[in-house]
């Protein structure tokens, strides 16, 4: 029995990464770590709906019908006013700070009176028009990112090739361009919720 635990000692003892290898295991962690930020949030808030606005799968649908460009030029103007506010992982006000679900979430309840559910997953599966194409995007539409684990990040396109989000810990909510280098290799969809 001592023999085997000696010989299972040796052999963990014997496991160690080399030290140039701590980096490169750091800024993987690290990375891992901001993609599952906006993917989830501490706690589940029970979603609710107002009476105006129809359900689908306990997912709210999408805006009534009467929401107009003036709804998507009030998205617009909230989306960019939020610009500088400090991320938060699972935040949810100018207050608290915004993850990236938070922030899409609370400019389009304040804007538009739409609620939207907590998670960026959860998001992407609303109804609405999905946009396939970057060219085709409209101020307002939800832009989806992400990879082969599925959506991990959300933000609101507000026109000209550039997008509202809330990046990362550390960071603060900013505009950016679509069409970086990250952002084009890792864009899934829009999704347009306003007619």
């Amino acid at each position: 029995m001592r023999q085997d635990f000696a010989a299972t000692l040796a052999a963990n003892r014997s496991f160690r990464l080399p030290l140039r290898s701590a980096p490169r295991l750091l800024s993987v962690s690290a990375a891992a770590l901001l993609l599952a930020a906006c993917a989830g949030t501490p706690h589940k808030r029970q979603p609710t709906y107002k009476d105006s606005h129809s359900s689908l799968a306990g997912l709210p649908a999408r805006a009534p019908s009467a929401a107009s460009a003036g709804t998507a030029n009030d998205v617009l103007f909230r989306a960019i006013a939020l610009v500088g506010t400090p991320y938060r992982w699972g935040g949810n006000t100018p207050e608290s700070g915004f993850d990236c679900s938070g922030l899409v979430d609370y400019i389009y309840r304040n804007a538009a009176d739409i609620l939207l559910p907590r998670t960026s997953g959860e998001m992407a599966r609303v109804e609405g028009r999905k946009v396939k194409r970057m060219t085709e995007l409209a101020s307002g539409d939800l832009v989806f990112f992400g990879g082969r684990g599925g959506i991990s990040h959300v933000g609101v396109y507000v026109g000209k090739g550039r997008f509202v989000h809330a990046p990362n810990s550390g960071g603060t909510v900013r505009l950016d361009d679509i069409d970086g280098p990250y952002w084009r290799d890792h864009f899934a969809y829009g999704k347009r919720l306003l007619d």
